[in-house]
């Protein structure tokens, strides 16, 4: 019985070997609580265990009773550095092996290929050679015995544990299917030369000792390999948010040791230690700012797109990009301590925690198999008891167990979702694995990042508000010639639009900078000066009242002021700011079409999030979100009973994505972000958002149709196997008109029309 022991202590993590279903990680969780002292939470997806165990807790005596339950248990492996190519970066391509997903993938392989002859030679009588029996079963006892070990292995499992799950069933069937044929061979009629299996659609008892069921078990055997290898390889992408997360920070640092400049592994570096970050750098680790002055852009952590002005005595954080100048920082935590790192363990904890849905095909066996297995034995005793012959009572009730074995059921989940993913693929969605489509169906709120999904996470010249007697093009073209020999992401955003407008930009002379404050330089013979507003009252130029009205009122937006002057004369100001997307408006609004309620979530301040908001439509704001207190937001909704829906893009949102009961990342985002998510969203347009939602209650509505399906006609079948009518080739035909519905229903979502017109495809 589970201890009533209130649980507190240290947190250990198994790796979990040998899950199947849901159902299994069930097991071992209950399995594990009822030792005193301990509170587990198994995850089938991540194929994880978070255990909480008393101070002093030997973990051996955790993986021992995993084991007990028939599974494999072990601590996870220390992460190390991945290694790195001549350029120092990390290779995406470099990953451990799945043995698991390995040897599925060569059952399947093996599997398919000696399938196709099985049941073509069952159902084409032309095919059927004098010894066409026997070769059929040469090639199906592999796939029955080898290649099926997995589900019989379970199955076993299942019987020790008093369940049933669709491995029970699966087994059941094939095994059923495979030993009536070895009878039938061996001791019936069905080994003699040149016996066939004619298309005989009618409805008669007929000696079971003369029919085979080598193509039911192979089939089967095969259809649900598939289904378990597709959904296998994408539950193996789980940890690669984490590891996408460890290869945004630098990995070597140039640090300052007895007043020299060495580089070493970023693993050397310790607290205290004093290192350079050049421009374009990467700032090896948290820390406070010693000597000079930059921008750090750090977007890819905060997912704002307005760099940070730094200087002595600021504190900047790892992985974020040196936009600027020469820095040398201080560094203050390292290795776990990290903001990257904590990022990291925040999408773990995420992910590990995050509800697992149960396969419905399961949930379904778990009923079913019972109910078939009561009706073989009332078969078996009735037949008996009826007076007829053990063979003819035997044939019937192992009839029932063939036909309740249903070969739609592989086909149901993988077809939907090969078809389902490949529309998706078409019109920019990525949807990663089966496990997505049930968070979809009871989404109803929906929470937007702000920069990069709602508008498009880059600075541009929005305005250009002048003087009296001032040209728009001059004051342009003199600030763009003198910004564009500037690094400054603000400075580029100036000189992209000037460029974009004017075409050529003169060269400056004489340019220089002033720190944090903007530059000067000779542009076409005119002293020019662009940057804040105190530079030019250093060089007593003021901003007249009205330019000064017009730069409190953009600030109050929430935008960047950049004033111009030059000849003595302070001659206008330039608006720049992260605009809206053309498209976010119309995507908010077909939220709203299909129930969802749009959350717009942001790190910036009240007053742009506001402006945003209003812009495209969202009541709900919340704003001034430091990036681990996305994931607070996102559970305090669910905590509401909220189904809630994640469209973020950048390494901010990753442990966000991960809390959400359904992410959804931009694919112009960061590769964290991505990993993180259950949904890739390619074109990085906020529509794609609803057609992915759209699409994905699509897909599930269709395998629970097919699901539906797959088992009626079996469930139909079963009557008429009970009264001993179940001709062999009746019983195929069923099967194969099951099978064609199950895939032409699926093939209908290549119809699913998306609610953009661009992207019709």
């Amino acid at each position: 019985m589970t201890t009533s022991t209130p649980v507190s202590g240290p947190s250990v993590e198994l790796r979990i070997g040998g899950m199947t279903c849901a159902s299994c990680a069930n097991r071992i969780e209950r399995k594990l609580n009822k030792l005193d002292g301990v509170a587990a939470t198994v995850n089938y997806a991540t194929e994880k265990a978070t255990v909480t165990v008393p101070d002093g807790y030997d973990p051996a005596l955790l993986i021992a009773e995993v084991e007990k339950t028939g599974y494999t248990a072990a601590l996870p492996t220390p992460r190390t550095p991945m290694p790195s190519d001549a350029s120092g970066d990390t290779p995406h391509a470099v990953d451990t092996a799945d043995p698991e997903l390995a040897s599925l993938r060569h059952r399947l392989r093996a599997s398919a290929v000696l399938t196709v002859p099985v049941v073509a030679m069952a159902m084409i009588p032309a095919l059927q050679f004098t010894y066409w029996q026997w070769a059929s079963l040469t090639l199906a006892a592999p796939v029955v015995v080898w290649a099926a070990w997995p589900f019989h292995r379970a199955a076993w499992a299942n019987l020790r544990h008093g369940t049933a799950t669709m491995d029970t069933l699966i087994s059941l069937g094939t095994v059923s299917a495979f030993l009536w044929s070895l009878y039938a061979l061996f001791l019936g009629s069905a080994g003699t030369p040149g016996m066939k299996h004619p298309f005989a659609f009618t409805l008669a008892p007929s000696h079971g000792a003369a029919n085979i069921y080598l193509e039911v078990a192979a089939g089967v055997t095969t259809f649900i390999l598939a289904g378990r290898y597709f959904e296998k390889r994408s539950k193996r992408q789980a940890g690669a948010a984490l590891r996408a997360l460890l290869d945004l920070g630098a990995k070597d640092v140039s640090v300052l040791r007895g007043g020299t400049e060495t580089k070493i592994a970023i693993e050397e570096l310790v607290v205290g230690d004093e290192f350079v970050v050049r421009p374009g750098e990467k700032i090896a680790t948290d820390g406070v700012v010693v000597s000079g002055s930059s921008a750090v852009d750090a977007s890819m952590l905060t997912g704002e797109a307005v760099p940070v002005e730094v200087a002595a005595g600021d504190t900047v954080v790892g992985a974020t990009v040196n936009a600027g100048g020469r820095l040398v920082v201080q560094a203050t935590r390292v290795g776990s301590d990290t903001q990257l790192a904590q990022m990291a363990q925040l999408v773990e904890r995420a992910q590990t925690g995050k509800a697992e849905v149960q396969r419905l095909a399961d949930r379904i066996s778990g009923v079913f198999v019972p109910i078939v297995i009561a009706i073989a034995v009332i078969t078996l005793g009735a037949w008996l008891g009826a007076g007829f012959s053990v063979a003819a009572a035997f044939t019937a009730a192992v009839a029932v167990l063939v036909i309740a074995c249903p070969c739609a059921l592989g086909l149901a989940t993988p077809t939907a979702l090969l078809v389902g993913t490949g529309r998706g693929a078409q019109i920019g969605v990525l949807i990663k694995g089966p496990e997505v489509l049930e968070s979809t169906r009871k989404v109803d709120t929906v929470v937007l990042d702000k920069t990069g999904t709602v508008t498009t996470g880059k600075m541009t010249l929005v305005d250009v508000i002048t003087a009296p007697e001032t040209e728009r093009a001059e004051l342009l073209r003199l600030a763009g010639a003198l910004e564009n020999a500037s690094e400054h992401p603000i400075a580029q955003a100036v000189a992209a639009a000037a460029a974009e407008e004017l075409q050529a930009l003169p060269v400056p002379e004489d340019f220089a900078n002033v720190e944090g404050k903007g530059v000067h330089g000779i542009v076409d013979g005119h002293a020019v000066i662009v940057g804040r507003e105190s530079l030019l009252s250093d060089w007593a130029q003021h901003l007249s009242p009205d330019l000064s009205h017009a730069k409190a009122r953009a600030q109050a937006q929430g935008k960047t002021v950049v004033a111009v002057g030059w000849d003595g004369q302070a001659r206008g100001v330039l608006v720049i700011a992260d605009t809206v997307k053309s498209t976010s408006a119309q995507a908010i609004s077909q939220m709203r079409d299909i129930g969802l309620t749009p959350v717009l979530l942001t790190g910036d301040n009240q007053a742009v999030a506001r402006q945003i908001a209003a812009e495209v439509g969202i009541d709900d704001v919340i704003a001034e979100v430091m990036p681990e207190g996305k994931v607070d937001v996102i559970a305090g909704l669910q905590a509401e009973g909220k189904t809630v829906a994640m469209v973020g893009d950048g390494v901010n949102d990753a442990p966000a994505l991960a809390q959400a009961d359904l992410g959804l990342a931009m694919g112009t985002g960061t590769d964290v972000a991505i990993e993180a998510s259950d949904i890739t969203l390619v074109r990085g347009d906020l529509r794609s958002a609803v057609d992915a939602i759209r699409l994905s209650r699509e897909t599930l509505s269709t395998i629970k149709t097919n699901l539906f399906w797959a088992f009626a006609y079996n469930v139909a079948a079963i009557p008429v196997a009970a009264l001993g009518m179940l001709n062999p080739m009746l019983a195929g035909a069923a099967m194969a008109f099951s099978s064609v519905f199950v895939v032409g229903n699926s093939l209908r979502l290549r119809r699913f029309k998306t609610t953009s017109a661009d992207n019709t495809s």
